[in-house]
C-alpha cells in the first residue's frame, strides 16, 4: 500500500493541519546548528513504506558523505503521531529545517507563515523542470513554497486481460466511455466474479471521485471563488447515474471488505476490473505478483470518451523548508540535491517504488525513457503518458465539502435518494459549510 494507505488519511491530515493554525516555526537545538564549521539541518520524514525509509536513509547518507560543511540529521516520524509531534515542536521552537509535506497542506502552511519561500533559495532551473500541470501544486500567490517529489494518480483502470478475452472482449481495446465500462462490467460479471470494483462509501467517494467530477462538469461542485455551491449542475446527474448503474446493476460488490485505496479485492481475484490509485501497482507487485501477467492498465474511461479530459487527481509529497530555520540556504541546498538535482537519484526512487509513483520533472522523465527497467515495466508508460499529464490537483477546500458530495453519490448509488434529490441536498450542505466557515473568497491563489 502507499503512504496514503487509506488515501483519505491524506485529506484528513490536510484538514487537521490547516485547522491547527500553527504558529510560525523556529529552529531549536540541533536544527540549523553549526559546530566546527559544519551546519547540521534536521529533516523530518513522515513514515512511508519500508522501501521509502531505506531509500531516504541511503540518499541522506550519500549526501552527508559528499559534504563537509552541511550534514543532515534524518528523523522518521510515524504518520499517526506526525501532526501532534510537529505542533509540539513548533510550539517549542524546535521544528525541523526540512520536512515532508503533502500537496494538500502547502497552501494553509504558507498562509500561516510556516514555510520558507524557495524562490531564490533554489535555482530557477529547478522550477522550470517541473511539469506544467504540477507547478501550481507547490505555489501560492505566485511564489514557490515546496519542491515536489512525486505524484500518485487517484484513479486508474485495472483489468484482467484473461477474463476479458474469455468474455469476448478485446483486451487491447479497453473501455473508453462510462457506457462502455458498464457494458464491460456486465459481461465480466459471473456467479464467482464481479465485473468491477469502485468506491461505494461516502468517505472514499468524497476524494476518489474528484477526477470524475472534473470529467463530468469541468469543475468541482463549488464555485472557483468558494462563494457558492454548484452541485446541482446537470452534468453531475450523469456522474451519479454512472455510479448508480454499476451498483444497482449488481456488477460490483455491495458490501466491500476494504476501502477504495486497497486493491486486494482485485489482487485476490474477486473482481475483474478495478478503479484504483496508481499505488495499487506496488501492492500487486508485492502481494499479488501472479496477477501482474494477466493485468493491464488504462486511463479510467471518461464520460464522452475524450482521453484528454481528467479522470484522476494527483496526490503526492514534497519537501518544504521551515520559515524560521536558521539555515534556510543549507536546507534548500539539500532539497535541491535530493529532488531537483541529478535525475538518477529520483530514477532510483521510482525503481524502488516498483514504478507505482510518478515523476514530476521533465528531466527525470527523459532519464526514465532511457532506463531499461522503466521501459520494460508493463504499467509505467501508460500511467505516465496517458494519466499523469491530464491529472488535476486535489482541491484545497475543507473536507466537509468533499464529504457532502461523496454522500450524494453514495445516496444515489444505494437508492436512498434520487439523483436530483441527492444533489440538491449536497448543494445545500456545501452552501452551509461555505457560510459557517466563511469560505467565500478564501480560495488559494497560484
Amino acid at each position: 500500500m502507499p503512504n496514503r494507505r487509506n488515501a483519505i488519511a491524506m485529506v484528513i491530515s490536510a484538514v487537521m493541519t490547516a485547522s491547527l493554525a500553527l504558529t510560525g516555526c523556529s529552529s531549536g537545538d540541533g536544527d540549523g546548528s553549526s559546530k566546527n564549521g559544519t551546519t547540521t539541518i534536521t529533516f523530518w520524514q513522515q513514515k512511508f513504506e519500508d522501501y521509502q525509509q531505506a531509500w531516504f536513509k541511503k540518499q541522506v547518507d550519500a549526501f552527508n558523505a559528499a559534504q563537509t560543511k552541511v550534514k543532515v540529521n534524518l528523523q522518521v516520524v510515524p504518520a499517526d503521531t506526525w501532526a501532534q509531534k510537529l505542533k509540539a515542536a513548533q510550539a517549542a521552537g524546535s521544528a525541523p529545517d526540512v520536512q515532508t509535506t503533502n500537496y494538500g497542506n502547502i497552501n494553509a502552511a504558507a498562509a500561516n507563515g510556516e514555510l520558507a519561500e524557495l524562490d531564490g533559495l533554489l535555482p530557477a532551473s529547478a522550477f522550470d523542470d517541473i511539469k506544467a500541470n504540477v507547478k501550481s501544486f507547490v505555489s501560492a500567490n505566485g511564489k514557490h513554497y515546496a519542491y515536489p517529489m512525486l505524484v500518485e494518480p487517484s484513479t486508474v483502470l485495472y483489468y484482467r486481460t484473461d477474463l476479458a478475452q474469455a468474455a469476448g472482449l478485446d483486451p487491447k481495446s479497453p473501455p473508453k466511455t462510462w457506457a462502455e465500462l458498464i457494458t464491460w462490467a456486465q459481461k465480466l460479471t459471473t456467479s464467482k466474479v464481479k465485473g468491477m470494483t469502485i468506491a461505494s462509501a461516502a468517505a472514499d467517494l468524497g476524494w476518489s471521485s474528484w477526477g470524475l467530477q472534473y470529467n463530468a462538469c469541468g469543475h468541482l461542485p463549488v464555485a472557483d471563488d468558494w462563494s457558492k455551491a454548484n452541485a446541482t449542475d446537470a452534468c453531475y446527474e450523469q456522474l451519479l447515474q454512472f455510479y448508480k448503474d454499476l451498483y444497482q446493476g449488481g456488477y460490483m460488490p455491495k458490501t466491500p471488505k476494504v476501502g477504495y485505496a486497497d486493491g486486494s479485492p482485485y489482487g485476490s481475484g474477486e473482481v475483474a476490473m478495478m478503479a484504483g490509485g496508481s499505488w495499487v501497482v506496488g501492492q500487486l507487485k508485492q502481494t499479488f505478483p501472479a496477477m501482474i501477467a494477466k493485468t493491464a492498465v488504462a486511463p479510467f474511461p471518461s464520460m464522452d470518451g475524450d482521453a484528454t479530459k481528467p479522470t484522476a487527481t494527483l496526490g503526492g509529497w514534497t519537501l518544504t523548508v521551515d520559515a524560521k530555520s536558521k539555515s534556510k540556504q543549507s536546507a534548500a541546498d539539500f532539497v535541491n540535491w535530493l529532488l531537483a538535482g541529478d535525475p538518477s537519484i529520483m530514477t532510483d526512487f521510482f525503481k524502488a517504488s516498483g514504478y507505482s509513483k510518478y515523476t514530476v520533472r521533465t528531466s527525470v522523465d527523459q532519464a526514465l525513457a532511457g532506463n531499461a527497467d522503466a521501459t520494460s515495466d508493463p504499467f509505467m508508460k501508460v500511467i505516465s503518458d496517458q494519466v499523469v499529464p491530464y491529472g488535476k490537483q486535489e482541491p484545497a477546500y475543507p473536507w466537509d465539502i468533499a464529504l457532502a458530495f461523496g454522500t450524494a453519490i453514495e445516496s444515489a448509488m444505494k437508492n436512498t435518494a434520487s439523483v436530483p434529490d441527492a444533489l440538491k441536498k449536497a448543494d445545500s450542505q456545501i452552501n452551509d459549510v461555505i457560510k459557517k466557515q466563511s469560505l467565500a473568497g478564501t480560495q488559494p491563489q497560484h
